[in-house]
């Protein structure tokens, strides 16, 4: 989950951005049907169309499960998560490790700052170009969220 770090350290961070869905663009039906977003007021909402009928779902209610079933992915493998971050960043050391560990104690902190902050469009379209989406039900209940496959350490 090294994309978190990454988009909250940019200078953006600091700036104040509306509040917006997390994964738009990202999000479609239980029928395979792209999910536009909308406001209402200031309100991010994902738009599911019930056979004519548009649905306005709180972004934020969708966002926070899957930010919950990204957490749950991440229980346990703390340690393997902190080493590939850190390998990938070029930082292999002790200290990035560790600091990269206490980020991810902090996840629930993470995910709030997140929420407020938003994925940029550019972080959105990597992670649709890797396969990352989100299906959702009419009630705006995620039914599953499709992940890019993790390489196996056996395939060097």
């Amino acid at each position: 989950m090294f994309f978190l770090d990454v988009f909250l350290e940019r200078e953006c961070y600091n700036q104040i951005v509306p509040r917006q869905a997390l994964f738009a663009g990202l999000v479609v039906d239980e029928f395979d049907q792209p999910v536009e977003v909308a406001y209402v007021g200031d309100e991010p909402c994902y738009v599911v169309n019930d056979r004519g009928f548009r649905r306005h779902i709180p972004a934020e209610e969708v966002d926070r499960q899957v930010l919950a079933w990204m957490r749950e992915q991440m229980r346990g493998h703390e340690d393997l998560i902190s080493e590939q971050t850190a390998h990938m960043l070029g930082q292999d050391d002790i200290f990035s490790r560790a600091m990269i560990e206490q980020q991810l104690k902090n996840i629930d902190q993470q995910f709030e700052q997140l929420l407020n902050v938003g994925i940029p469009e550019e972080g959105r379209a990597y992670l649709g170009m890797m396969g990352f989406r989100v299906v959702i039900n009419l009630h705006g209940e995620v039914l599953r969220v499709d992940q890019p496959a993790m390489p196996s350490g056996d395939e060097e």
